[in-house]
């Protein structure tokens, strides 16, 4: 399934590239039979691994990972309104809404820090509390679907630089995020991944 994007509403088709294993790409520019033997070996190890490991599903697509629901803010909360959840929930990342549920943005921490260095102090958040999240907000948001596979996610946060992505459904409506901390708990809990693809 593809990865979209979305600017100001408008969305098209995200570039990607396949994903290919590591094994392949690596093949050709290493043809000696010393790292033949040692790819080989690790092949074997891993797949010995599986074998004892095979009442553990894969994660594989995005909705095995995504962390559901997924809690938002519209447009016109404030700056503050945001780092308040982003405090209390632990969260790093907000997805922005319009009034009628559609994803429109993006809010990290680090947004909010950026334009209010000083919002965990008491005397910043005066200034916090009258800028509204549409002022700040990334407009520009990548996002997936359930269905989307997980390498291709992994892929695009590594060189966008992102660390979440919004799931959105058919009807573009927002069921779930996956974030970097989503993909490291399912290396850990969800057993192997076809990294040997």
């Amino acid at each position: 399934m593809p990865i979209i994007l979305a600017v100001n509403g408008i969305t098209e088709t995200y570039p990607v590239k396949p994903v290919t294993s590591r094994h392949a790409q690596d093949h050709d520019a290493h043809e000696s039979p010393a790292s033949d033997r040692w790819v080989s070996a690790a092949q074997q190890a891993y797949r010995q691994q599986t074998d004892h490991d095979q009442h553990v599903k894969p994660a594989l697509l995005a909705r095995d990972l995504m962390t559901s629901p997924v809690h938002t803010l519209t447009s016109d909360k404030t700056l503050y309104d945001a780092w308040d959840v982003m405090a209390q929930k632990g969260f790093h990342h907000i997805p922005i809404t319009s009034v009628h549920d559609i994803l429109v943005g993006m809010v990290s921490d680090r947004d909010l820090l950026s334009h209010v260095p000083h919002l965990m102090i008491d005397s910043s958040r005066a200034q916090g509390a009258h800028r509204k999240l549409a002022e700040i907000m990334s407009t520009r948001v990548i996002s997936a679907t359930p269905s989307t596979d997980i390498r291709e996610i992994a892929n695009i946060m590594l060189n966008e630089h992102i660390h979440a992505v919004p799931i959105l459904d058919n009807n573009r409506r927002l069921v779930g995020i996956l974030s970097s901390r989503d993909l490291v708990r399912g290396i850990a809990t969800h057993g192997p991944l076809e990294l040997w693809t």
